[in-house]
């Protein structure tokens, strides 16, 4: 078990440097105002013990497992309230969920209100694979005619159009053009 002063260490360390590996102890001992890299060692010897930092090639990082949101395997009722069961699942990264790392992944932020039936608002982020397919029922952000926009793509007996999820708003037939630039993969809202 982790005394206050390696809990606050390790909160520290973990903000600082994340998911890199973690710097030399010489430099993690001058940036967080120890007099000697010794200190820093035990620190670490004890957060390797509880297996908080892991070591690879000579070289120390924080362990990946422990990024992320914790994801309870009980659920919340919007109906009346509950009492909550206090079981960890897991630990879920949004990183790894969606595989934000990867260079086809995009986010965009939400603007206007074409899409609320489905339950995507104005500021909302939009987690985004990009590839230029899509099926009839994909939410995508798609070039139509002259502009880029987050729409349903219906493609029927070869017909083709974007579908707003907002009655106030007409369906999107091409003109000219219909390119698809990606896939709505999720959504994320800050509250």
């Amino acid at each position: 078990m982790l005394t206050e002063k390696q809990k606050n260490f390790f909160e520290k360390l973990k903000e600082t440097y994340g998911q890199q590996v973690l710097p030399s102890l010489e430099q993690i001992a001058k940036e967080f105002g120890f007099k000697h890299k010794n200190s820093v060692w035990q620190y670490f010897n004890k957060l390797k013990e509880d297996n908080l930092i892991q070591e690879k090639n000579n070289r120390f990082y924080i362990n990946k497992d422990l990024f992320g949101a914790i994801l309870f395997s009980s659920v919340v009722k919007a109906g009346f309230a509950s009492v909550a069961d206090d079981y960890v699942e897991k630990r879920i990264s949004l990183d790894e969920s969606f595989n934000i790392n990867s260079p086809s992944t995009f986010l965009f932020t939400v603007s206007g209100d074409s899409m609320i039936n489905l339950g995507i608002y104005e500021g909302d982020k939009v987690i985004v694979k990009k590839t230029n397919i899509a099926k009839d029922g994909d939410i995508v952000i798609a070039f139509i005619d002259d502009g880029y926009t987050l729409k349903t793509y219906r493609n029927r007996q070869g017909k083709v159009w974007l579908e707003p999820a907002n009655e106030n708003y007409p369906n999107l037939y091409p003109k000219e053009q219909l390119i698809i630039f990606g896939i709505a993969q999720g959504i994320v809202r800050k509250l």
